[in-house]
């Protein structure tokens, strides 16, 4: 459990805007499930995905994301991990390989989500914070996963079932040199298989 525990560069939780929210989250929870389920929605609904939006900026980190108040679904899972490894709640990063379009004409993107580890029910599960739309309805549950997407194998979507400590190197290395939001790209062999 200690490496979904851990400050990383990419969860920055030690910053202190970061320290900030978290506190603001505990005051306003009952007890560790409720302040779960309210980072979570507060990174869904509260943080915009800066496709959505439009916006050319890159967040990189966790804190860089509340700074913003806007990142991919990268660096929001980033934020949510922060929030709850702030407060000793283990948290890590699974991802998705999905198409661009509604078929595999436009090639692939990866989808980054959360893993949460509930400790009274001893058990890990998965939330997706990138934010919902029109088609895109994902919300906070503890027996049933109701992600952003779902996958469809027939075009060669990928849900990993993977749980990581940390943002993929890749990925950081594409926010890093990225400008713009526009040249994010994961033109790369992903794969956890």
């Amino acid at each position: 459990m200690e490496e979904y525990l851990i400050e990383t560069p990419s969860i920055d939780y030690m910053n202190f805007h970061i320290q900030e929210m978290v506190q603001e989250l505990k005051n306003q929870s009952d007890d560790n499930l409720d302040y779960i389920k309210r980072c979570y929605i507060f990174v869904r609904d509260e943080i915009l995905h800066s496709w959505d939006i439009k916006i050319e900026v890159v967040s990189r980190t966790a804190s860089d994301v509340l700074k913003n108040k806007t990142g991919i679904c990268w660096t929001k899972s980033c934020l949510l991990a922060a929030l709850l490894r702030a407060n000793q709640i283990p948290s890590g990063i699974s991802y998705q390989l999905l198409t661009r379009a509604d078929d595999d004409s436009e090639g692939y993107m990866i989808h980054a989500l959360n893993t949460v580890h509930i400790k009274y029910l001893n058990k890990w599960i998965r939330l997706d914070a990138r934010g919902n739309k029109e088609n895109i309805n994902a919300y906070f549950s503890l027996d049933e996963e109701h992600l952003a997407y779902s996958i469809r194998s027939e075009f060669g979507e990928i849900d990993y079932q993977d749980n990581h400590a940390d943002l993929d190197e890749r990925l950081v290395s594409i926010l890093m040199e990225s400008e713009t939001i526009q040249e994010i790209t994961t033109d790369f062999e992903f794969s956890y298989q």
